[in-house]
């Protein structure tokens, strides 16, 4: 994942009475061009996802065991739910963004790419051993215990579930400077091939798993495109927005493709997995939408108090991203011990169920917050010997290295 976070790398608790001040501080301290608008976007984006997976996924008790379930499967027309909170292609669109700047500001300062890979995926997948050990013990301990095998199975999946990201994101990372000058319609037309063979005349369903490159893609090279100033101008954002928009209906309502943007237990067609066309050009109209924000977002965030809540959740983008469906089944597991709640245990068969969740939200992020406060170390503390490696081998060359990209 992309290095978006700003200058200051802790944030300490304080009493509310300093936090104005706590934040004038971080607003102080971060450098004047920064385009701050990246980083809110990278936010929203994590936030989105987070509350996505809560509210779209259920554990049911049923019996002895656990099973996963989607109130999408029995309400079809929350569908909308997931095109506000499926905001996958807005991380490509920002990490496309910055890692062609920084592969750029690397060379710029004589880092061989091999220096500059190894940094970026050494922060990309730093924090995934805490997940991975914890999980490995905790699926053993079940298993030791005689848990049932389907609830086990259930956790663990959910739990690594957010891994294909990174696997994904790495894979296009490393092909960054093949990419740096890709035109977005190129994935594009694989994307829209792949389906048509699939949907049209046949083809075996694993062909779809070329789009889980070639879908992705799609917003990383525009996310390329926009660091060489294509997509400055709000005409481009528009396009997207509009095109992205009537593209999506028009195979939803008249192509059969499904109106959820996010997989749905039990469905024949999943538009995320792999993705298909709709997913793409779902995915088109978030990142104009996005491009269009940008100005507002960077007046937002000259406000102290918003930019430090955005400095946090940059600063510990990848422990949110990768504990947050361990807190909800934490919270979901510990909550059996007091029998089948609704919201937590029950089928989300109903609005009942909806508001039921909606409770258990503020629950979950407390989890979350104890997740982040236990390994947040894991993440931020190779930012800070990758940041000292830095200043001090091109200390020298700094000037140069500023020139001409800014936003590593």
């Amino acid at each position: 994942m992309a290095d978006l976070t700003p200058t200051p790398t802790v944030i300490p608790a304080l009493p509310r009475g300093a936090l104005r001040e706590a934040a004038a501080r971080i607003d102080a301290a971060t450098p004047r061009d920064r385009d701050r608008a990246v980083d809110a976007l990278r936010a929203f984006a994590i936030l989105g996802v987070v509350l996505g997976h809560w509210l779209v996924t259920a554990l049911v008790a049923d019996g002895t065991s656990l099973h996963a379930a989607s109130p999408l499967g029995g309400m079809p027309w929350l569908a909308p739910v997931s095109w506000a909170f499926q905001t996958l292609a807005v991380f490509f669109l920002v990490g496309g963004h910055v890692a062609t700047r920084g592969y750029a500001s690397a060379r710029a300062r004589g880092e061989s790419y091999g220096g500059w890979l190894r940094d970026r995926l050494s922060r990309l997948f730093r924090p995934v051993a805490a997940v991975l050990a914890l999980w490995t013990v905790t699926a053993g301990l079940l298993l030791l215990s005689s848990a049932d095998f389907t609830t086990v199975h259930t956790l663990v999946k959910l739990a690594l579930s957010p891994m294909w990201f990174l696997l994904v994101f790495a894979a296009l990372t490393a092909a960054t400077p093949l990419l740096t000058r890709l035109h977005p319609l190129w994935p594009l037309v694989v994307v829209l091939h792949v389906d048509l063979l699939r949907f049209g005349l046949g083809a075996p369903a694993w062909l779809g798993w070329i789009n889980l490159a070639a879908g992705w893609l799609v917003p990383y090279a525009l996310g390329a495109a926009w660091t060489r100033g294509e997509l400055d101008r709000r005409r481009a954002g528009w396009i997207l927005l509009t095109g992205g928009t009537a593209a999506t209906a028009a195979l939803v309502a008249w192509a059969g493709y499904p109106a959820s943007m996010v997989g749905v237990p039990g469905a024949s067609v999943s538009n995320l997995n792999p993705p298909t066309l709709a997913a793409v050009t779902f995915g088109l109209a978030q990142c104009g939408l996005a491009l269009l924000l940008r100005e507002r977002l960077r007046r937002a965030m000259r406000r102290p108090v918003a930019w430090a809540a955005v400095a946090l959740v940059n600063l510990s983008a990848m422990t949110i991203f990768l504990w947050h469906q361990t807190a909800l089944m934490a919270t979901t597991a510990t909550g059996l011990l007091a029998g089948r709640l609704p919201g937590l245990h029950t089928r989300p068969d109903g609005l009942d169920w909806v508001a039921a969740r909606l409770v258990w939200l503020p629950v979950f992020a407390l989890v979350l917050a104890g997740c982040w406060a236990t390994f947040r170390s894991c993440e931020q503390r190779g930012r800070r010997r990758r940041r000292t490696r830095v200043v001090r081998a091109h200390r020298p060359q700094r000037r140069a290295a500023t020139t001409g990209v800014r936003h590593v």
